[in-house]
């Protein structure tokens, strides 16, 4: 009864009262999506930083300015009033151009290099590595107390000279450096400002790592490195390798042999022996051309791009002749219990396709598979191993996988049409064949046929399931590149470039450069035709 009254005697806000709570709410609703757009952009920033340092020290210029340059850019947009429709952009654009933009253009510079096996680095990175292969320690080297030092993940060691005790600290990468402000202990340098010093039990577990350190005494290479076995002092070590930067020359000071730089990407000798690793250099349209020219690559390329189309071509006809007539027969509002067979019909397309190739590989086994063993009563039918029943078994497998998926489609386009065409043509006179031919099919053509352009597109690339089923096998003989006759151009790119004991990037990107233009090509005809296709209808 007391909160009643008391309710009651309550005055009821004023309207200025109620503009102020108003105000209040908005102001507090501004102030926290200001505070989560602060924290936002922070974390933005801060990983920007980190990776601007990263490529500072590694002189990546160009990267590091178009880092930079995004960063201001993403903060002038989030801090400012006007840029509102750059504010929801901004976000897909970048992403767009990391993971799309960029990734192709890459792609496509990395075909007109070397880039591969041997040729990885710049040209510094592999004078270094060749002087670090043949270096040897100087016999009357005095020790160097030493500790190891890491910074942002890179080992280091720091060095006191025996003679005037000065500090110095480097990497594999960058040479020995002087230092000040170094902590001291009985003469040895133990920990420096910028470095985490490693204690006796972690250079213990990373004994493999630090063995391989090899810290350049100075710019020139030829002045050694440092080196420790236990990572308490190091020595010096010198390489049988001597370095002319103004020649561009290698000199072998155990043989004598001189090898040059001729623009290779190595060092050669006279007699056309090079010293790996090489560096990275742009070779123009050499990797194509060797693709075309050099013999042990033609053939397996001729072979696999035939064998690409044929593949894609089949399966794309194959798959939609099936899953149309599925859709025919199924589409019969006569038909008991359709819906239940719809059901089965899909359940391929409901497993993983990878998971599935796998399975059928193992039916298909030539010793143990179900199908030898089963239905064939024990033969031995070499399904994945022999050229011509391999691409048989590839495109059945194909077939068993893509149908489903053509049948929905199918299925949808068909019960689109309006009954009252069929009804017209009867009147006309037609029959069922020619209603389906002459009017049915054209009708289902201006509908399916851009997903029949995808579906080549996607089994022209479609790398798992030759991966999974026979990984590309039985291989070729007597060629260069570790290809087979059911590998199509994208499995052949990915065993070039990623597989054997040459991995030869510049000419895998070559060969998705081409499988881009002809798809692209083909996309662009396929397309044009479609349009027709509509405006005819």
């Amino acid at each position: 009864m007391s909160d009643t009254t008391e309710a009651e005697q309550t005055p009821p806000p004023t309207r200025r009262q109620r503009q102020a709570a108003s105000i209040a709410e908005a102001a507090s609703g501004r102030l926290g999506w200001m505070l989560l757009k602060i924290v936002l952009l922070a974390i933005v920033d801060a990983i920007a930083l980190y990776a601007a340092f990263v490529l500072f020290t590694h002189h990546e210029w160009v990267v590091l300015a178009l880092v930079v340059l995004v960063t201001l850019l993403v903060n002038y947009i989030y801090f400012s009033r006007k840029a509102v429709p750059a504010k929801y952009l901004t976000p897909g654009v970048i992403f767009l151009l990391v993971f799309q933009v960029f990734t192709l253009l890459y792609t496509g510079y990395i075909g007109f290099t070397n880039y591969g096996t041997g040729h990885n680095g710049s040209k510094d990175q592999a004078v270094a590595a060749l002087m670090r292969s043949a270096q040897e320690r100087v016999e009357d080297s005095p020790a160097y107390p030493v500790t190891v030092v890491e910074q942002l993940g890179t080992l280091g060691l720091l060095v006191t000279d025996p003679d005037d005790g000065d500090v110095s600290v480097g990497t594999n990468d960058q040479p020995l450096a002087d230092v000040d402000g170094a902590t001291m202990d009985g003469g040895k340098a133990t920990a420096v400002d910028g470095w985490t010093s490693l204690s006796f039990a972690e250079v213990l577990a990373r004994s493999n790592e630090i063995e391989q350190l090899s810290v350049p005494f100075s710019d020139d290479p030829n002045d050694g490195a440092i080196r420790t076995p236990d990572g308490q002092n190091g020595y010096l070590y010198v390489s049988s390798l001597e370095y002319d930067e103004a020649a561009g020359t290698m000199t072998d000071t155990d043989s004598g042999t001189v090898y040059e730089d001729i623009g290779t990407g190595a060092f050669t000798s006279a007699d056309g022996e090079e010293l790996l690793p090489g560096w990275q250099i742009t070779v123009g349209f050499d990797n194509f051309v060797r693709a075309v020219t050099d013999e042990s690559i033609r053939g397996p390329l001729i072979s696999v791009t035939i064998w690409t189309f044929v593949f894609a071509l089949i399966s794309v006809a194959s798959t939609f002749f099936l899953g149309l007539l599925l859709a025919l027969v199924f589409n019969n509002t006569r038909m008991r219990f359709r819906n239940g067979y719809r059901i089965l019909l899909i359940l391929p397309y409901a497993f993983p396709a990878f998971l599935s190739a796998l399975v059928w590989a193992g039916m298909m086994n030539e010793s143990f598979g179900f199908i030898n063993q089963v239905i064939f009563g024990g033969a031995s039918i070499p399904w994945l191993t022999d050229p011509v029943l391999a691409k048989v078994s590839v495109l059945i497998v194909n077939l068993w996988l893509g149908f489903p998926y053509m049948f929905l489609v199918c299925m949808g386009a068909l019960q689109g049409i309006p009954e009252e065409v069929n009804e017209a043509g009867v009147m006309d006179g037609a029959n069922p064949w020619q209603i389906f031919r002459q009017i049915k099919l054209p009708l289902l053509l201006v509908t399916v046929a851009p997903l029949l352009i995808s579906s080549f597109a996607f089994n022209f690339n479609n790398f798992n399931l030759i991966y999974m089923l026979t990984n590309g096998g039985p291989r070729f003989d007597d060629v260069s590149i570790p290809v087979g006759h059911t590998d199509i151009l994208i499995s052949m790119v990915y065993k070039v470039a990623f597989t054997g004991q040459t991995r030869d990037y510049g000419l895998a990107s070559a060969f998705t450069i081409i499988i881009f233009i002809v798809v692209a090509v083909i996309s662009i005809i396929s397309f044009r035709k479609t349009k027709a296709l509509e405006e005819l209808n």
